[in-house]
């Protein structure tokens, strides 16, 4: 299993070094030495911390839907033409992208500042690993 250095830690978790540092200190998160003397936190501790860490964002919607892949967010840019626009939101510090028709931008009110809802329906999801071997 991979370990991570408390500044990659920090970077997947979207959290400062330090506040690392405290979670460790007090035990929530788990930490050892590498051979070098680093603190360094497995792989799977740090997965199982992240899943405990997530907070859904309630849905504003209040409409029951079929699709689960339901991301609640600020829209932090709209860039329009006459036909098409460019929605970009931000949804629990991951940033979503959606092309749309300029008039569904209108009917929605969608401008920086507004809260909405990104949903997802992909029948195909690629993961990819880093140095890309197999």
């Amino acid at each position: 299993m991979p370990q991570y250095r408390i500044s990659q830690a920090a970077s997947l978790l979207g959290v400062s070094d330090d506040t690392v540092r405290r979670w460790v200190d007090a035990g929530e998160l788990a930490a050892s030495a590498d051979d070098a003397g680093r603190k360094v936190v497995d792989g799977a501790e740090l997965a199982r911390f992240a899943a405990g860490q997530a907070r859904p964002v309630p849905d504003p919607s209040g409409v029951a839907r079929s699709a689960r892949n339901r991301f609640v967010g600020l829209v932090t840019d709209v860039v329009s033409d006459r036909v098409m626009s460019q929605v970009e939101m931000l949804c629990g510090g991951q940033r979503v992208v959606s092309l749309m028709s300029t008039e569904a931008v209108r009917e929605l009110d969608l401008r920086p500042g507004s809260l909405a809802v990104a949903v997802v329906k992909a029948t195909n999801v690629v993961v990819e690993t880093p140095g890309g071997t197999a």
